[in-house]
């Protein structure tokens, strides 16, 4: 079994537990024991050692630059580190690969994101005040500088956030794209065989579309392009790169065929995202060692996306924008096409991505009626649009390669708890109707395992017996907590019993 040293974006379960969730019977995967926990970077002594001890003899690994880097993706956005510290980090990765030649490197660094709303959860502290201010100033600067406006808005805005502020949040954006460039140097150098530049919660215009197009006029200047790609996600980069680390150790690219439930998706552009959802499969399909089907006949996965043909919208958002997506897509065709799939003997797995940060709850009702819940080979539907393809996309190069392992299937079954379960209705309710009853804030639930994730556990078993009714008996909830002890997320052990294929109970 290959060796896979595993340095994950951040601690959170998406980054650091899916991939190796999923991936647990295909590589013997190496972890670092201790990382840092939300704004607290991770330790870079502990991050070195764990590099050297575990670099020899290891066949590759799935690197998060701003792990190494910054020890984690929040602490990009809020570091104080010195140019000394930052190259010392990139000449330790020149060194492991100088030692260990064969070592395959597929790495991956976000570009700063600049969010459009003030909120400091995840940003600098004065981010909380004027956030949106920062992101419009950024947007009228881009727009100003393709003369598209003229220089009053971004005036405003600059006056509205305050020198100090700006220069402090202005001079990491250069140092965070500094490093970006000297991250594509390693790439030239052969040290990183392949890099994936993603956007987090981008937009077309502004300071982040801005550092892209500086990465991106350096890819060419260096041609290096076909060994770095740019496209929106952050959170499933290492499901991503797991993928087509297999690949290139089999030594396959499986075609993938595309069934979209909407006739116009393909050129509707995500929420937080900067460019039309068609263009951004293609990237995903390609960093993960995939290539496209132009038929159904010559794929080896059948990839289902159930974006629709209008407008997508946040799950927590207003309901009447159900109707509008309803009528711009055709969930029943869109099955019955992938049940066919199925009995064609084809691998099967859904992005479902018809909504922003939770997944569509009419599907899955639909998928419960046709007994389809324990047939396809993947599902996902959870953040962004990119985070739900990435994801969807590794299960189905998984299935492909290894089979509907046990460490398949509950991976499976965690996704339809957690995207569906929690994202789409239980953190809703619990937003709605807990929140405020049990004294806790959003933001700060004020303990990982508490009050409220075993009211959450407890909402979320009930979630099972009345919604995934044809698979109820086969899923287990083995424990509930809070990451970072507020309510976006929530971790999950889930784990399937009994098995796959059939279709569940009648």
């Amino acid at each position: 079994m290959k060796k896979i040293i595993y340095l994950p974006l951040d601690e959170r379960p998406c980054n650091a537990s899916f991939p190796v969730q999923l991936f647990s019977d295909a590589f013997e995967i190496a972890v670092p024991d201790e990382l840092g926990y939300k704004k607290e970077p991770a330790k870079w002594e502990k991050l070195r050692a764990f590099l050297e001890k575990e670099a020899p003899g290891a066949d590759g690994m799935v690197l998060s630059m701003d792990m190494l880097l910054y020890g984690g993706l929040v602490p990009s956005r809020i570091h104080h580190l010195e140019k000394r510290a930052a190259e010392e980090r990139l000449e330790c990765l020149r060194k492991l690969k100088k030692e260990n030649p064969s070592l395959v490197i597929f790495a991956y660094q976000c570009v700063m994101r600049c969010p459009r709303y003030s909120g400091s959860d995840e940003e600098p502290d004065y981010y909380g005040q004027c956030g949106r201010e920062i992101f419009l100033l950024g947007e009228a600067e881009h727009r100003e500088k393709l003369g598209l406006c003229g220089r009053e808005d971004a005036d405003r805005m600059r006056h509205a956030i305050g020198e100090e502020i700006l220069r402090d949040y202005l001079q990491r954006r250069a140092f965070n794209l500094d490093l970006n460039l000297q991250t594509l140097e390693m790439v030239r150098d052969g040290v990183i065989d392949a890099l994936v530049v993603p956007q987090d919660d981008c937009a077309a215009y502004g300071y982040t579309a801005m550092d892209r197009e500086k990465v991106q006029d350096r890819v060419r200047a260096l041609r290096i392009g076909t060994k770095v790609l740019m496209y929106p996600g952050a959170d499933e980069l290492g499901l991503t790169a797991f993928s087509r680390m297999l690949l290139h150790f089999e030594g396959i690219s499986p075609r993938v065929y595309v069934k979209m439930a909407a006739v116009q998706a393909g050129a509707m552009v995500p929420l937080y995202e900067d460019r039309p959802l068609g263009e951004t499969l293609k990237y995903h399909l390609i960093a993960a060692g995939c290539r496209t089907a132009s038929s159904i006949g010559e794929a080896d996965i059948v990839l289902g996306v159930t974006f629709p043909g209008c407008e997508s919208w946040d799950v927590l958002g207003n309901d009447s924008t159900k109707k509008d997506i309803d009528a711009s897509r055709n969930l029943m065709e869109f099955l019955l096409f992938l049940e066919d799939a199925l009995a064609r003997g084809k691998t099967v797995t859904i992005a479902d991505n018809a909504y922003a940060n939770g997944g569509d709850t009419e599907l899955i009702s639909l998928m419960d009626q046709m007994g389809l819940l324990g047939r396809v080979h993947g599902y996902a539907g959870w953040n962004t649009s990119s985070n739900t393809i990435g994801t969807a996309v590794a299960e189905g190069v998984h299935a492909l390669v290894k089979g509907m392992t046990g460490a398949q299937c509950s991976f499976l079954a965690l996704r339809y708890v957690e995207d569906v379960g929690y994202c789409s209705e239980v953190r809703r309710d619990m937003i709605v109707n807990e929140l405020s009853r049990l004294h806790y804030d959003y933001f700060d639930v004020r303990e990982q395992r508490g009050a409220f994730s075993a009211l959450a556990g407890e909402k979320l078993k009930a979630f099972i017996s009345d919604q995934l009714t044809s698979i109820a008996d086969r899923i287990e909830i083995q424990d509930v907590w809070m990451p970072w002890a507020r309510v976006f997320e929530v971790g999950l052990k889930v784990r399937w019993n009994g098995p796959w294929g059939d279709g569940g109970k009648d």
